[in-house]
């Protein structure tokens, strides 16, 4: 009996990721296709929902890695609107309302049920911006964490790069070249009002929001040689004096650190020096050339950028030191959860669950992509 109750489960598993994978292929014109084959998500089923909102709402359970979609007799919680969840007894386990578009409704209700059910932060209501060349230039877009929505955010017609959000979503600073000199500017999302918030002689580039969006992280060539800076206040706070070159600065969860790459001592490397200044520490990552970290929210974790042949993406745990190359691609960034990562791959935005491996490509066709950062 117990050989014939596994082969049943095996059986009831399969048919049930297949379920899924036919629901999300019927979908793929519409958002990007993910598939989920695991057994051990916790089931789901969707009833009650308009086909739209069914359809937005199973491809954000399913990047969220903890869930699969399945029939009423494998459901362990049914969903029977938007913002109502109860348990296969019946039980209320959550009821919420929401305002704004249909879809950031249905962004905001996925992000609540990974909360509510994982006790982890969602990642469905967030934004993500890029670079991209469609135009021949290069360009900022934005899209929705699923890839869906895409939208040319400047039109300069010059060089705009290094975006990055602030962590609500709602201002992105970029460095541009407008004037014919690399400035910062900072767009409000929603107004689409800019202005140029760094225009100090010489270089402005690489602009980081804190966790509080109260500062800015940015390298300034005012002095001279390329260094650190943290600007907000009182204006620049110089952090770094080094003969090298300063770059890529991430914040701390917490606010009171940042790490950065630097090749003050050859092949560029990771530095953590403290928000305020003070005495900056290499980390210690058994690569000789380590750019674009972005550390994780959870404070464990930073990503970065490695290079052997190709560039590749490869995660440093803080606590262990140990680190693992985890695929090919530039410029990573993490997502609220500090699970997924995404990175430009292959002309393509590339999302990546760094748990199960599962890579889906969000957005492509717009040129060359680059320089993604990630609303959280």
């Amino acid at each position: 009996m117990a050989g014939a109750s596994a082969s049943l489960g095996a059986l009831m598993n399969r048919l049930a990721a297949l379920y899924l994978l036919a629901a999300t292929a019927a979908f793929a014109e519409e958002i990007p296709a993910i598939t989920v084959s695991k057994s051990d998500k916790l089931p789901i089923m969707i009833s009650g929902l308009s086909p739209a909102d069914a359809k937005v709402l199973q491809n954000d359970l399913a990047m969220s890695g903890s869930f699969t979609v399945v029939p009423a007799e494998k459901a362990q919680f049914v969903v029977g609107s938007v913002g109502s969840v109860k348990d296969r007894g019946g039980k209320t386990v959550l009821q919420n309302s929401y305002d704004g578009s249909a879809r950031g409704k249905v962004h905001a209700f996925a992000d609540d049920i990974v909360e509510t059910l994982t006790g982890t932060k969602g990642i469905a209501h967030t934004k993500i911006a890029f670079v991209a060349t469609k135009t021949g230039k290069k360009e900022i877009y934005t899209c929705d964490a699923d890839g869906a929505g895409v939208v040319q955010l400047t039109h300069d017609g010059a060089i705009s790069v290094a975006p990055n959000l602030s962590p609500d979503g709602r201002k992105l600073a970029y460095t541009g070249y407008q004037s014919g000199y690399a400035d910062v500017y900072e767009i409000n999302i929603g107004s689409g009002a800019r202005s140029r918030i760094l225009k100090y002689p010489g270089t402005n580039s690489g602009a980081a929001y804190s966790p509080d969006g109260g500062r800015i992280a940015v390298t300034l060539s005012k002095d001279g040689n390329p260094e650190l800076y943290v600007t907000g206040g009182l204006g620049a706070h110089r952090l770094t004096r080094t003969p090298g070159v300063e770059s890529s600065p991430t914040w701390s969860p917490d606010g009171s650190e940042i790490i950065y790459s630097s090749d003050d001592r050859g092949g560029p490397q990771l530095y953590r020096i403290g928000a305020g200044g003070g005495s900056a520490r290499a980390l210690s990552t058994s690569h000789s050339y380590c750019t674009e970290p972005n550390w994780s929210p959870d404070g464990k974790k930073v990503a970065f950028n490695t290079r052997g042949g190709g560039f590749q993406v490869t995660i440093l745990d803080l606590a262990s030191g140990s680190t693992r190359t985890v695929g090919e691609g530039q410029d990573p960034v993490w997502g609220a959860n500090s699970r997924h990562l995404i990175f430009a791959s292959g002309g393509a935005l590339v999302l990546l669950d760094t748990l199960t491996g599962q890579r889906t490509s969000l957005v492509s066709g717009l040129g060359r992509i680059s320089e993604p950062t990630w609303s959280r």
